[in-house]
């Protein structure tokens, strides 16, 4: 049983779709959340909340974070792996700059988006509207849930590519 931690923008309604996603990838992982209430698009505060939480949640803990102006662009959808084992799903767009500085990213996978993107719904096939609940929750559950490794999370990057704010 893993742990996903969840934060976003969207404010106080938060987002019941993304944790639920979580469940029916695997009932046992245990959904928590940090927050919803990010500055609107501010990727500098979630990777700041990021920095100063991770180090309080066990090892193998994966933390979901949609703070996400370029949704719909080409950004890459991706999972860091921390030095102290924790894992970041998240967009690259600025958010894991904080995060590396601080605590250290050891490396980074592209999430591939045709094995691990959600599509239980016929309506919310190939939209871009919604990534946090089918792409970013739903392979941060499936790491969490032991579903996928690391390594089937999609190709590996260098870390010196990861965008800086």
């Amino acid at each position: 049983m893993g742990y996903v931690v969840i934060q976003t923008d969207f404010g106080r309604g938060g987002s019941g779709a993304m944790a639920g996603v979580c469940k029916l990838v695997d009932r046992s992982v245990r959904v928590y959340n940090i927050t919803h209430e990010v500055p609107k698009f501010d990727v500098a505060a979630s990777g700041h909340n990021l920095a100063e939480v991770i180090p309080f949640w066990p090892e193998g803990t994966v933390f979901v974070s949609v703070v996400d102006p370029g949704v719909g662009t080409s950004r890459k959808a991706c999972v860091a792996l921390t030095s102290n084992g924790r894992y970041v799903v998240a967009p690259d767009n600025g958010c894991l700059a904080e995060i590396d500085e601080k605590i250290g990213i050891i490396s980074i996978r592209e999430i591939d988006q045709t094995v691990n993107r959600y599509s239980g719904n016929a309506w919310s096939l190939n939209s871009d509207i919604f990534h946090g609940r089918d792409v970013f929750a739903y392979c941060g559950a499936r790491l969490a849930a032991g579903k996928i490794s690391f390594e089937e999370v999609g190709p590996e990057y260098p870390t010196d590519q990861i965008i800086a704010l």
